[in-house]
C-alpha cells in the first residue's frame, strides 16, 4: 500500500531554549516554542515619544520583540524613558538594543539603559579592531551576564570581521582544491557566528542565553548559510534577509528565502527587513512576517480572507472592495478580539466573485460569501460552517455580510466564563 501524501513543514530543528523577559512577560525562543516575530524602529531613539509611539504601533501590529538603535549617549540615555513610557501605555513588548562600534562604552556608562533593555544585539564585525576587539566584545558579554540579558550575536556580510575573513582566506589558499570565493564567504559567516558564541560562553554567558544570525541579502546565499549554521550548532537562530528592499521585491525575496528554511525546520525568530515607501507604514514588515508564518501553517495571528483574483466573469469591483474591507476589518479588530474570543485567529473567511468556485470555497471556509459575477443573478449566498444560511441582495451586501461575520465571531469563539 502506498503511503499517504505528507503535508506541512518538516519537523523543527532541535535547538536550545532561550527566554526574553520584560517585567512579568516572557518570550520563548527556540526549543519547542513558536517562531517569534520581530521588527525594528526607524526613529531617532533619542526622541523618546516618537520611538515609544512607533514601538507601540509595531507591538499592536503583532511584533513580539522590537529592536531599537542604541548608537550614541543620547540614545542610551533615552532607553529607560522609552521603557517607562511604554509601561504607562501598557505595552509590555521587550526592547532589544542594537549596538555597533561603541556598545561596550554605552552599556558601561549607562547602566539604566543596560537594565531597561530585554536583550542585546551584538555584531561581532563591529565591536572593535585588533587588540581592542576581544576586550570590547568581552565587556559587552560581561554586561549581559551582569544584568542577565540574552544576546543575539548577529553576523552580517556587509560588516564581516575582516581579520577572521583573512584567516579563512589564508586557510583556503592552502587547500589542494581551494573553495570558491562564495564558499569562503559562507564559511566566514558561519565561523564568525559560532566562534563568537563559544567565546561568549567562555566569558560566562550561558549557552541558553545566546541566539545567532547570519544575515545576507541574496536568497540562495541565505539558504546556504543557514543550512550550514543549523547543521553545526544548536543555538536558536534568527532569520532575516538583510536589506531585502522595497515593496513587492522585498516581500517576495524575504518570503522565498525564509519559507524554504522554515519548511526545513530552520528558524526560531524572523524579521522582514522591508524598506518602507516614503512616508509608509513601518508595521507592514510585521504583517508580512505574520502572513508568512500563517500561510505556512506555523502560527495563527488573524482570521484569513480567501478571495479569488477576478477574471472576465467578475467585471464588478464589488467583491474586491468587500474582500479588502473585510480583511482590514478583521486585522483592526484583532487587538481586542484576541482577549475576548478564543481561537478567532484560526477563522477563515471567503469572499468570492462568481459561481465557478464561489460556493465551493465558501463552503470550505468558516464563513463565506459568493458574490454575483457578470451576468449572474444579483444574489449573494452566504455559507456558515459549510451550510447555506441566507442570500443577500441589494445595495448593503457589504454591511450585512460584515454584521454576519461579527455575529459569527461572537457566537463561535466566545470565551467560557468560569463559574465561581
Amino acid at each position: 500500500m502506498n503511503s499517504p501524501i505528507g503535508s506541512g513543514p518538516l519537523a523543527r530543528r532541535k535547538s536550545r531554549h532561550a527566554v526574553v523577559r520584560c517585567g512579568t512577560r516572557e518570550i520563548s525562543i527556540g526549543g519547542d516554542a513558536p517562531v517569534v516575530v520581530q521588527s525594528m524602529t526607524n526613529t531617532d531613539t533619542a526622541d523618546v515619544i516618537a520611538t515609544a509611539i512607533q514601538v507601540k504601533e509595531l507591538a499592536r501590529a503583532g511584533s513580539e520583540l522590537v529592536r531599537i538603535t542604541v548608537n550614541n549617549p543620547e540614545a542610551a540615555a533615552a532607553v529607560p524613558a522609552i521603557r517607562e513610557q511604554l509601561d504607562k501605555m501598557d505595552i509590555d513588548v521587550p526592547l532589544v538594543g542594537d549596538f555597533h562600534y561603541n556598545g561596550h562604552t554605552l552599556l558601561n556608562d549607562y547602566p539604566d539603559c543596560a537594565k531597561a533593555l530585554s536583550k542585546y544585539r551584538i555584531n561581532p564585525g563591529n565591536v572593535g579592531q585588533g587588540a581592542k576587539r576581544d576586550t570590547q566584545f568581552a565587556q559587552m558579554i560581561e554586561a549581559a551576564c551582569r544584568y542577565d540579558k540574552p544576546v543575539r550575536i548577529g553576523v552580517n556580510w556587509g560588516s564581516l570581521d575582516q581579520a577572521l575573513l583573512a584567516r579563512i582566506m589564508d586557510e583556503n589558499a592552502q587547500r589542494a582544491a581551494p573553495w570558491s570565493a562564495q564558499a569562503v564567504m559562507y564559511e566566514a559567516l558561519v565561523t564568525s557566528a559560532i566562534e563568537n558564541a563559544r567565546r561568549a560562553e567562555e566569558i560566562g554567558l550561558a549557552g541558553d542565553r545566546i541566539i545567532l544570525s547570519c544575515k545576507v541579502s541574496g536568497v540562495q546565499d541565505l539558504i546556504a548559510v543557514y543550512r550550514e549554521l543549523a547543521r553545526r550548532c544548536d543555538y536558536p537562530l534568527h532569520l532575516g534577509l538583510t536589506e531585502a528592499g522595497m515593496g513587492s521585491k522585498g516581500i517576495v525575496a524575504s518570503t522565498a528565502a525564509l519559507s524554504v528554511l522554515m519548511q526545513q525546520g530552520i528558524g526560531d525568530t524572523i524579521r522582514i527587513s522591508l524598506t518602507p515607501e516614503p512616508g509608509g507604514d513601518r508595521t507592514k514588515e510585521v504583517v508580512v512576517a505574520q502572513e508568512i508564518l500563517q500561510t505556512m501553517g506555523l502560527r495563527k495571528f488573524t482570521p484569513m480572507v480567501i478571495a479569488c483574483p477576478g477574471c472576465g466573469r467578475t467585471t464588478s469591483t464589488v467583491f474586491q472592495e468587500l474582500a479588502d474591507k473585510i480583511q482590514t476589518y478583521l486585522r483592526d479588530q484583532m487587538p481586542a478580539w484576541k482577549t475576548q474570543y478564543s481561537g478567532v485567529e484560526s477563522m477563515n473567511v471567503a469572499v468570492m466573485g462568481c459561481i465557478v468556485n464561489g460556493p465551493g470555497e465558501s463552503k470550505h471556509a468558516n464563513i463565506g460569501i459568493s458574490l454575483p459575477g457578470t451576468g449572474e443573478s444579483p444574489a449573494a449566498p452566504v455559507f456558515v460552517d459549510g451550510q447555506k444560511t441566507i442570500t443577500l441582495r441589494g445595495e448593503r451586501i457589504a454591511e450585512e455580510f460584515q454584521a454576519i461575520v461579527l455575529d459569527y465571531v461572537k457566537t463561535r469563539y466566545r470565551k467560557e466564563v468560569a463559574i465561581t
